[in-house]
């Protein structure tokens, strides 16, 4: 068959001109647009559930909430292994599937699966599929810093939570992007126990009061001169002053306000971790990216929109983008490549030419390796690889063995050529 390609070429040279020239055009477009990541996809397709259990010890949240969803899921189409982690007021389950399938059918199979399990679980549990992400899902850092006194920590938190991860969220490709650090801003109502028992409220009956102050309600509908009109009350409080003046109950015929029985104020939410850049505190963002996207091109788009975020945000406040960056590994892995394939083919022209003192030789073993590069980025493209530090190392490593066979097959009619290949 080798014999028979070979015969063919020399006959249509031409033909081979053009299919050569074909592929050496096709297979650049195709490199600078293969996806781009630090190493290839190792893990199995994978969903992950996620249940909040508030105020369930481990030992509980495994029990009533692990152990539930963990026998739904085993038994779904496709899943080859199923494990789990419980914590305090948390639980984590991970479902594995067979190499190749498709991620949004299992997440599909799952929601099905996860359906059919709520009603075995406590009331007000409902668990959730986490995001579409990678083991090498970590692209990116993203901080908040305040530059001025005057920005607290939980205005930076603000502004991430309610501002930049929105706008973050909105970039194709981002899977998830999870914010750490500073203050969460809470509207907090801190009960007197003892103003609560003088005007005879119980505190179950105080809490599903407070349930209640801050909602928009209708109230049907009303035809006037042949006009339908909607009856919105509106109750959404907005201001400390509204929830202070919000009923919660009566004591001998007299209303009884919130401001009656406890302390308005805004306050921090009890924090369980922390952020910090250069020992100051602040607001780190962790950027997830989805599964077959290329880390640089994202990157690129991130640092786009992280930009045109810094020109909207007060003053005193900016935004730190090079706290890591995965993208920086692989441009240097591309960097190298590059280095190795442009040195290597100098090296081999200079040698070749020096011992073998033919032109021709060198040429057609010159052409050897950007064809083969191309033509290996086709058949990436075809099988849905993509460019890693492994593949690009392997590239680099197999220059040696494409020149090698490049001068062996070279047509010289003389012997001293398969001497310097198969030295």
């Amino acid at each position: 068959m080798l014999d028979g390609i070979i015969r063919y070429s020399l006959k249509h040279r031409l033909t081979v001109l053009l299919l050569a020239a074909g592929a050496l055009v096709y297979g650049s477009w195709i490199i600078i647009r293969l996806p781009v990541d630090v190493f290839p996809d190792l893990n199995r397709p994978m969903v992950t559930v996620l249940t909040e259990a508030h105020g369930l010890a481990p030992e509980e949240v495994e029990t009533l909430v692990t152990l539930p969803v963990e026998t739904a899921l085993n038994g779904t189409p496709g899943v080859t292994r199923v494990r789990s982690s419980s914590g305090i007021g948390i639980s984590i389950v991970y479902a594995e599937f067979e190499w190749g399938t498709d991620i949004f059918r299992n997440r599909q199979l799952v929601s099905e699966r996860l359906a059919l399990v709520k009603e075995r679980l406590p009331a007000d549990m409902t668990p959730t599929m986490g995001p579409i992400s990678s083991i090498m899902g970590e692209i990116q850092f993203v901080g908040l810093v305040s530059e001025k006194p005057d920005v607290t920590p939980m205005d930076l938190r603000t502004l991430a939570d309610w501002t930049v991860r929105p706008r973050l969220m909105t970039i194709p490709g981002i899977s998830q992007v999870i914010v750490m650090g500073g203050q969460v801003k809470q509207y907090q109502i801190l009960v007197s126990s003892d103003k609560l028992r003088k005007r005879g409220i119980a505190l179950e009956e105080l809490k599903h009061a407070l349930s209640e102050i801050s909602e928009n309600t209708t109230g049907g509908f009303i035809d006037i001169e042949d006009k339908e009109f909607l009856i919105r009350p509106l109750g959404r409080v907005s201001s400390i002053e509204e929830i202070e003046s919000s009923l919660v109950g009566m004591h001998l015929g007299l209303p009884v306000l919130v401001k009656d029985i406890a302390e308005v104020k805004i306050g921090a939410q009890l924090k369980r971790g922390e952020g910090s850049i250069n020992g100051k505190h602040s607001v780190v963002m962790t950027i997830l990216k989805q599964p077959g996207v290329s880390t640089i091109d994202l990157t690129h788009r991130i640092d786009i929109v992280l930009g045109e975020l810094q020109k909207t945000l007060p003053e005193g406040v900016k935004i730190e983008s090079d706290l890591f960056k995965q993208s920086r590994f692989i441009e240097a892995s591309i960097h190298n490549v590059e280095e190795a394939l442009r040195d290597g083919a100098i090296m081999v022209a200079i040698i070749l030419f020096i011992f073998l003192l033919n032109v021709r030789t060198t040429a057609i073993t010159l052409v050897t390796i950007p064809l083969s590069l191309v033509i290996t980025a086709i058949v990436f493209k075809m099988m849905g690889l993509s460019l890693n530090t492994m593949t690009l190392g392997g590239l680099a490593v197999a220059i040696g063995e494409l020149v090698d066979d490049a001068c062996k097959i070279s047509p010289t009619g003389s012997h001293p050529i398969s001497r310097v290949g198969a030295s």
